[in-house]
């Protein structure tokens, strides 16, 4: 699907990312973040606060697609520059760069605890990186059709699934880069990827509008949720591996929303989160220390990240980034922070604040 806002401009990130380099490493700026708060009784309250936040030399030199957590202060990033940027975003310092892709990344998926990743691109490829190795990949995983938009290693490290827009997902040995099997779904177009924790399950989000549960074992499909309205552009599963979220493609406020869904025996949708007015690219499940109730984050074409009460679907807290495009990507950095991936200003640190009620700031920017 294109993106309303990218036709408008086209040349805006690099004119934008060169007058940031000229102006120097670090500055102090303002910005102006509106919200928007809804109440379980449908009332909506709107304010304005100012808040000061540090902007550190651009990371990329165009449109972020994608941004992992390597670490509890590690990141790594990629986009249409073609490059992954291993970045430290506490203290505003790229840690290495590594180039391989022949076009934009689109996904990136981090091995746990190790300083090695996957970068898929749109040039059909999958390539293996090591923060503590040489600029060059380690591997190179070839086997799909068209363009790589899914990315999942299991838990225990050992195998990498990988989905494409070619209906298809395959599974690797991680340690020989070989695929090992290959299924296929009529016009399954991949759009996101997510392991269960603890579990040979992998699921999957897709432009014909399901959700799909696979066993790795077989990479067979175990279960197919309920068809949504529109494209499910992407997936999460929460940490102990009982719910999971989706989201949805969608203008006007038509579409736009979020799923819960139950990954347990009974697999019905829980809850929906409705505010968004355009696409909803990403969500996370945020860390328990994060707030005294279960919420969730996502983020919007529309410039917004939103956190909602998991359980009621209240929206608690709206920060609108404003002059950054479509948001394309949401991870979790720490136990207060979440890293946000926009269309024209790089990637953003946002805070949770919960000292009085529940608050997001913008922090910083790279």
């Amino acid at each position: 699907m294109p993106l309303p806002s990218c036709q408008l401009k086209p040349a805006l990130p690099q004119v934008f990312r060169r007058l940031w380099a000229v102006m120097g490493k670090l500055q102090s700026k303002l910005r102006h973040s509106t919200y928007k708060y809804s109440r379980p009784d449908g009332h909506i309250e709107e304010g304005v606060q100012t808040k000061a936040s540090l902007e550190y030399s651009p990371a990329h030199v165009d449109s972020v697609s994608v941004v992992a957590t390597l670490s509890s202060d590690l990141c790594v990033s990629g986009g249409k520059d073609k490059t992954a940027v291993a970045y430290n975003w506490k203290t505003g310092h790229v840690v290495k760069r590594f180039r391989g892709h022949e076009r934009e990344i689109t996904k990136i998926a981090c091995i746990p605890k190790s300083k090695q990743f996957f970068s898929a691109s749109r040039d059909k490829s999958v390539l293996m990186w090591d923060l503590q190795g040489s600029s060059q990949p380690r591997q190179e995983l070839s086997g799909h059709a068209m363009v790589v938009t899914g990315l999942a290693v299991s838990p225990d490290s050992s195998q990498l699934c990988t989905g494409s827009r070619d209906n298809s997902l395959l599974l690797w040995d991680v340690g020989t880069g070989r695929c090992v099997r290959r299924a296929s779904v009529s016009r399954n177009l991949v759009t996101h990827l997510c392991w269960v924790p603890r579990e040979p399950y992998v699921l999957q989000s897709s432009e014909d509008k399901t959700i799909r549960l696979w066993d790795s074992r077989g990479l067979q499909v175990a279960h197919v949720f309920p068809t949504k309205q529109h494209i499910q552009t992407h997936c999460e599963v929460s940490m102990d591996g009982h719910m999971c979220i989706s989201c949805s493609s969608g203008f006007g406020g038509e579409g736009c929303e979020a799923t819960l869904w139950d990954l347990r025996q009974t697999r019905d949708r829980v809850c929906e989160y409705k505010g968004h007015f355009q696409t909803v690219a990403s969500c996370v499940f945020l860390p328990k220390s994060m707030a005294l109730m279960p919420v969730i984050a996502t983020s919007a074409h529309d410039s917004t990240v939103k956190i909602w009460n998991q359980d009621t679907g209240a929206c608690l807290f709206t920060l609108s980034l404003d002059g950054s495009g479509p948001l394309t990507s949401l991870a979790v950095g720490d136990i207060t922070s979440l890293l946000c991936a926009s269309f024209y200003r790089g990637v953003h640190v946002l805070r949770v604040d919960c000292s009085r009620e529940l608050e997001l700031q913008e922090v910083a920017a790279f």
